[in-house]
């Protein structure tokens, strides 16, 4: 299956300024919802109690909101339909010292009038537990950053490290954009998702970079514009291709999995489709836009090539005993 012709090489830094303009766009429109709704946090980062609840018949969510009212702690309760209408799940944000271990006997004491039912799982997340895996989340996705960051400027050079972390950055904004705008619940699920995603697009990313570099060291062009646009071209069919498979594959798991992985498939499925997109249009424009200079990177990498062999010719004297 060939999606682009390979001989072909496609003028794609010519709408680069469209490119930036949609990106702009994006994430400004992905901080509207951020801004006014915010983020919903599941019980993995504020605390609470989940209560996963299975009927013999369809579950009677209004008598099971009404009996949960009549008792002090359980008012704040979230009661909603899970993969089907004999299944609820029960959330409770307000954990305290009044829910103790034996909440699901509580649970189960509570809705005894409401049916025959049977208890499927029961989760608990204290408030200083909750605010720990909240403050590691952020650490994590940070060092993430500063560690992509670090390895594209030893690999490459600091514009190509600044270009990827731009993409990425744009990717992330993005991604928690869609999370807030659909309200979907940001947990442990999420924030793996979110690494996914980083993981990802670096890698679609490194490829890009890799060709711009073997064409700027082995092009005798020195139009940067040229070189991007054909080093994308050779690599337009390999991400097309790679992207397609896993987003059918994401897709999948996100019309017919579990309520449980359901936010995490919907994560990756935007992630991958902006990832793609950045790793295609956005780093290397943004590489652009910063003034790679084709004539210094050879000059350096010449450098480098002399070096290595003066270091080559001193090894081979002393092991032949002249030094």
């Amino acid at each position: 299956m060939q999606f682009f012709n390979s001989d072909k090489i496609y003028d794609l830094m010519r709408y680069k300024i469209p490119f930036l303009g949609l990106s702009l766009f994006l994430f400004l429109a992905s901080l509207g919802p951020l801004s006014t709704k915010g983020l919903n946090f599941g019980i993995d980062f504020v605390g609470g109690s989940v209560i996963q609840v299975k009927y013999t018949t369809t579950a009677p969510i209004d008598l099971i909101r009404a009996e949960l009212e009549k008792t002090q702690h359980l008012k704040n309760a979230v009661v909603s339909e899970f993969g089907s209408d004999d299944e609820v799940l029960i959330k409770i944000t307000n954990t305290s010292t009044d829910l103790g271990s034996d909440i699901g006997d509580q649970i189960t004491s509570i809705l005894a009038p409401t049916g025959e039912f049977e208890l499927r799982r029961v989760d608990m997340v204290g408030p200083k537990v909750g605010n720990e895996l909240k403050e590691k989340g952020i650490i994590a996705l940070s060092l993430t950053l500063l560690v992509i960051l670090i390895y594209v400027s030893f690999r490459f050079e600091w514009r190509f490290a600044v270009a990827s972390i731009i993409a990425l950055v744009h990717d992330i904004i993005i991604a928690i954009g869609f999370i807030s705008l659909f309200s979907v619940e940001v947990n442990l699920d999420i924030l793996a998702a979110l690494l996914t995603i980083l993981g990802y697009s670096i890698n679609d990313t490194i490829i890009v970079f890799d060709r711009i570099r073997e064409g700027v060291s082995k092009s005798i062009s020195d139009d940067l514009n040229h070189l991007v646009n054909h080093s994308i071209s050779n690599t337009l069919a390999r991400t097309t291709l790679t992207s397609l498979t896993t987003l059918f594959v994401v897709f999948t798991l996100y019309l017919f999995g579990s309520e449980i992985i359901s936010g995490f498939a919907f994560t990756l499925l935007i992630g991958i489709v902006i990832g793609t997109y950045s790793s295609i249009f956005i780093a290397a424009t943004i590489l652009v836009q910063l003034r790679f200079s084709v004539n210094d990177f050879r000059q350096k990498e010449a450098e480098k090539v002399k070096k290595q062999k003066e270091k080559d010719r001193i090894r081979a004297m002393y092991e032949k005993g002249i030094v």
